[in-house]
């Protein structure tokens, strides 16, 4: 499989234990999650956020009170798909711990979902677009060496 180019920006924010989140997101993992991940060329900025940032964000563009774990914001899909991604540390390392996974595979799934959702893919609009999305990720995920994340 021919994986496609990809320009990244990787951005750090203000957090807490930056230590913990720069060492589960190591540039080449993060370009190697979301190229697995993408049809086509991409210019992709990720960001990891603390909560204010992740909930400011959350509030201004989805009208929701609260961080989430990834939020994508996506500009255009051709002739290259270009995104900004969104992941909010403290509720990805809540969610990891909550799911007792590791930060890294728990961060390599969210940035799979998350280029997924910049190239249009959206699993809240119905039953079996969700469930076509979760299938997907997890086909991504196991080339990736990653276990299933529904399971």
């Amino acid at each position: 499989m021919a994986l496609h180019n990809l320009t990244l920006s990787l951005q750090f924010g203000d957090l807490q234990d930056a230590t913990t989140h720069r060492a589960a997101l190591p540039r080449h993992r993060v370009v190697r999650c979301i190229r697995h991940a993408l049809d086509a060329d991409a210019e992709i900025t990720v960001r990891i956020v603390n909560a204010e940032e992740g909930q400011a964000l959350n509030l201004d563009y989805r009208g929701k009170d609260y961080a989430t774990n990834v939020l994508t914001f996506d500009y255009a899909t051709e002739p290259l798909v270009m995104a900004d991604l969104v992941l909010c540390a403290p509720v990805v390392a809540r969610e990891a711990a909550e799911l007792n996974k590791p930060l890294a595979e728990h961060y390599a799934h969210l940035l799979v979902h998350g280029t997924l959702h910049a190239q249009g893919w959206d699993h809240e609009t119905s039953e079996d677009d969700a469930e076509e999305m979760e299938a997907r990720e997890t086909e991504i995920l196991a080339g990736l060496g990653q276990p299933n994340p529904y399971a």
